[in-house]
């Protein structure tokens, strides 16, 4: 609420730092079966296209491959292989009704989550039932919207499911990350699902989640979110499990690519890829749909490894055990408070600060508390960081009786919102300042 306030004794009170901030939810997060696919400030979800590039980036483009091409490791159909199963990482949605069945672990039982999961008897299974490659299963369960994954998994005459490893999370929940130096049913133990490109979201226009990849060679280390190694190789050109890299800004997404195909490469921009596991150098993880257009998704092999950068994503990381990132920006103001005569101006300098993450434009506006004050703002529309100058034009005529005002300054990116209140005191300077100078 816009207030006057008349000079009385309370006026030190006014004259204190009025500062009012509220912080609402991120934009909307990947959503899968009724459910957030991870929470919108989780590390999968935050754009890095803004953060710096990698002091090892160099180093680890050309171990990885830079003259080698990205691949579309999905598609529709099936592998030519006899009895070859649908082309990517397959998923199921169940509801919460879906029975539990027992899991045997029949590797990394010491560092999986415990069953029962609600793991259907004809579950799809990566490369199909008779594959002898990694065989993850992942399930989404609704209502509790939780992802259960899985590696190495055969279905049991019995109904249960044996398994190398697998893991349960928790997909409204940034954390906890898996312990320190555990697997996953992914190498880097990671989630397997939130990297994965899906049709439905690049038919829609927008991939808004890093997207998963695998390269040849790792090193025996894991950056943040990442929780496990899979090598003995110790050399600095590797890259750790856990890298975040994404395609330059300067590389053009042009007429020589269909729509879909753009919607990808504006992801591997703006949100990047996160290395996952050991396999063939830039291959990207996606869902296999039969919608599907394979030519179009060879469209990706034109791009290769020099276009792609190394990230540094460690100034989000807001605590190492949960996947949550840093995303937001900062509002103040210098002064918070000043006096003038009647007739006078005032100006306030406002500082916007953002987050590595934080890349959106922000919308400045404020409400003048009273016809005798104009207000002017220097930029209302802008990126950050950015200082913007308030201007208070006072039109009071002189002799007017002395009066506070609380002016408001709010700022919206999406649902972000970030809010200040400035004060003026029109009048009084004569009467009330030195007093106040004593003190």
């Amino acid at each position: 609420m816009l207030r006057k306030f008349w000079i009385t004794s309370a006026l030190m009170i006014g004259l204190l730092l009025l500062v009012s901030q509220v912080r609402s939810a991120p934009t909307a997060p990947p959503m899968l079966g009724g459910c957030p696919v991870l929470p919108a400030d989780n590390v999968w979800n935050v754009p890095i296209d803004k953060l710096p590039v990698d002091s090892h980036s160099s180093a680890y483009i050309n171990t990885i491959g830079a003259a080698d091409n990205v691949h579309a490791d999905f598609g529709s159909g099936i592998w030519p292989d006899p009895g070859g199963g649908p082309i990517g990482i397959p998923y199921i949605v169940v509801p919460q009704t879906q029975p539990l069945v027992n899991l045997n672990w029949t590797e990394s039982g010491d560092e999986s989550d415990p069953g029962p999961y609600p793991v259907p008897t004809a579950a799809p299974i990566e490369g199909g039932p008779d594959s002898d490659g990694d065989r993850h299963v992942l399930i989404v369960r609704q209502g509790e919207c939780k992802l259960y994954e899985l590696y190495d998994a055969f279905p049991q005459s019995n109904g249960s499911w044996n398994a190398d490893s697998g893991a349960v999370y928790t997909l409204t929940l940034n954390g906890p990350l898996r312990p320190a130096g555990w697997t996953s049913a992914d190498a880097a133990g990671l989630p397997i699902l939130p990297g994965l490109v899906r049709y439905d979201e690049v038919a829609a226009g927008e991939i808004n989640h890093a997207i998963r990849f695998t390269v040849p060679e790792t090193r025996h280390a894991y950056v943040w979110p990442a929780r496990h190694h899979a090598s003995d190789l110790t050399g600095s050109q590797y890259p750790p499990m856990g890298q975040r890299f994404r395609l330059k800004a300067s590389f053009a997404i042009d007429n020589r690519f269909s729509e879909p195909t753009k919607v990808i490469l504006r992801a591997m921009k703006k949100y990047g890829l996160i290395l996952a596991d050991n396999g063939s150098s830039w291959y990207i993880s996606g869902a296999p749909d039969e919608r599907w257009d394979n030519d179009m998704l060879h469209e990706l092999d034109v791009v290769v490894g020099s276009d792609f950068e190394a990230v540094d994503v460690s100034s989000l990381m807001v605590d190492p055990n949960s996947g949550q990132a840093i995303q937001d920006f900062a509002l103040q103001a210098n002064p918070t408070s000043r006096a003038i005569d009647p007739g006078g101006t005032a100006t306030y300098q406002l500082a916007f600060t953002p987050s590595a993450a934080f890349a959106n434009s922000v919308t400045a506006t404020t409400t003048s508390p009273s016809p005798s004050l104009t207000l002017q703002l220097s930029a209302i529309n802008f990126t950050l960081p950015r200082t913007v100058t308030l201007t208070v034009l006072d039109t009071h005529p002189v002799g007017t009786s002395a009066a506070w005002y609380s002016i408001p300054i709010t700022a919206t990116s999406g649902s972000v919102i970030r809010t200040v209140t400035v004060s003026v005191l029109v009048g009084g300077m004569q009467t009330y300042l030195p007093t106040l100078l004593k003190k």
